[in-house]
């Protein structure tokens, strides 16, 4: 799958690691609708490395259809709220 943090680039990411970052995309989804702002901040920058950690970065003249968008690291709570869907930043 292919992941693109906004800002940053692409990485590829095997679908085996999907368990872990819905897990920490979970936690986001509950921090940010109670408006916990500092477990907010914490756990999008432990999903960002995690995603960095996880999958192997494209070239940067690389140009591929994203499957998932992150927000940048430095995103706000409301940023981020923007681009939620039902499911949270990653679907399933």
């Amino acid at each position: 799958m292919i992941v693109r943090i906004m800002g940053e680039g692409q990485v590829t990411v095997d679908e085996s690691h999907l368990t872990e970052l819905d897990k920490l995309d979970d936690e986001l989804l509950a921090e940010m609708e109670s408006g916990d702002e500092a477990g907010f901040r914490r756990t999008l920058t432990a999903l960002l490395d995690a995603v960095r950690r996880l999958g192997t970065p494209l070239p940067d003249d690389s140009l591929e259809p994203s499957e998932l968008i992150l927000p940048a690291s430095d995103a706000t709570l409301e940023e981020v709220r923007e681009l939620l869907g039902d499911e949270g930043l990653i679907p399933g």
